[in-house]
């Protein structure tokens, strides 16, 4: 299927939620996220999860702050892979997506900033973090975070969960599950810290993910940062290095505006 036909399914899915998720948005605290399942008919989204690339053909992420294979050249792997990322960026999706979130105008990223795919086995993790404020040219605000899960059977207990952590990291968490063929969106803003739980099943949980973006931020207060990550909260060393770690990389932004390298994660076409 070409990203049109998969954006005409997602689409359709989304129009006969519209109402319910546009609730669940609003009512769902300083972090807005909804999620939906079945976002595809089962059997799209199993060829999906069929025509991921090994984790030897994948980019390894792999430090303090996190450990997850990832990929942003789609004209590397199977063409099914490309299609269901750029159907994400459907104007009609985009439009609709912005509705249920109350964001005007969103706009998605072609370049895939730090979206394209990953994949997760036993004992990755993304620690808790706030994504880069803006876009590769530091011209738009990130404004919401689009993450697909195609993994069949994938479990709850089996990790690699989407993580929120609105009251910050000494209260508890809100976790969503990384169900087989979900559709999570959250909004990203100074505030919107989150993680991925480590995967403690021996087996890979993958995932399609794109980001929007918008010519003003979420929230008035909103400044530029880094990625920012922290540790933990039962890993106390880990969370002061991270924290020196981000303070040390904004430190350089401020005499070098785009980073001293560009950051190899885009969609160089």
């Amino acid at each position: 299927m070409n990203r049109t036909q998969l954006a005409d399914l997602i689409f359709e899915r989304l129009v006969s939620e519209k109402e319910k998720l546009t609730t669940e948005f609003e009512n769902s605290g300083s972090i807005g996220y909804f999620f939906i399942d079945a976002i595809l008919p089962n059997e799209i989204a199993l060829q999906i999860h069929n025509v991921f690339p090994k984790s030897e053909e994948m980019t390894l992420k792999k430090s303090l702050r996190e450990d997850k294979y990832v990929a942003a050249q789609m004209n590397l792997y199977n063409p099914l892979l490309e299609e269901i990322i750029y159907a994400f960026q459907d104007e009609r999706i985009v439009r609709i997506i912005g509705e249920i979130c109350s964001i005007e105008n969103p706009i998605p990223d072609e370049n895939l900033y730090a979206g394209g795919i990953s994949l997760m086995g036993k004992n990755q993790f993304l620690n808790p973090h706030l994504d880069n404020s803006h876009d590769k040219d530091r011209n738009l605000w990130r404004v919401l975070n689009l993450l697909y899960y195609v993994t069949p059977d994938w479990k709850e207990e089996n990790g690699g969960n989407l993580e929120l952590w609105p009251n910050g990291l000494k209260n508890k968490q809100t976790t969503i599950h990384s169900k087989f063929n979900r559709l999570a969106v959250m909004e990203t803003h100074n505030k919107s810290l989150h993680s991925v739980s480590p995967v403690v099943f021996d087996g890979y949980r993958r995932g399609v993910s794109n980001y929007y973006f918008a010519n003003t931020p979420l929230q008035e207060s909103d400044r530029f940062h880094v990625t920012s990550f922290r540790g933990r909260p039962e890993n106390k060393l880990s969370d002061l290095i991270l924290q020196l770690d981000t303070f040390l990389r904004m430190s350089l932004r401020k005499i070098f505006k785009k980073g001293i390298k560009e950051n190899p994660h885009v969609y160089k076409k």
